[in-house]
């Protein structure tokens, strides 16, 4: 039962996402959350993903981090495909993001968000995936 309404909440706060793009950040002020406009251009291990993000210096800005699960949830847009994401965002595979939420019954996998469609599912960690990093904003 929590699995789904914490989905259902998280879709419905995407349908209300409100986003804007300033040089490099794509800024949603539904959530407050900033997020690093382009894609990390490769794929990699979640821990290499968590330490890229936490060294990442984009527009000044050096608290940047692994988004986790539900947080990146907020920026699929289930009315578009291949991405399912919103047009602010550039330079986006349609492919498989890390988040930084370990999976609760088996550590070694973490969950992922599938940006062909809006999917989540979960990777072992030594496996690899592509990144994009967020932070708190103002």
């Amino acid at each position: 039962m929590k699995k789904i309404v914490i989905t259902v909440l998280m879709i419905s706060i995407g349908l209300y996402a409100d986003f804007s793009k300033s040089g490099n950040i794509v800024t949603d002020s539904t959530t407050g959350l900033q997020w690093q406009d382009d894609a990390v251009g490769s794929t990699m291990t979640w821990q290499s993903a968590i330490d890229y993000c936490e060294a990442l210096v984009l527009d000044s800005y050096d608290d940047w981090r692994l988004p986790n699960k539900n947080e990146l949830i907020t920026i699929i847009d289930y009315d578009v495909s291949n991405p399912a994401m919103d047009n602010h965002f550039q330079n986006t595979i349609s492919n498989r993001y890390w988040s930084s939420t370990t999976h609760a019954s088996n550590t070694s996998h973490a969950w992922f968000v599938g940006f062909s469609y809006g999917d989540t599912d979960y990777d072992r960690k030594y496996y690899s995936n592509y990144v994009r990093c967020v932070r708190a904003g103002q």
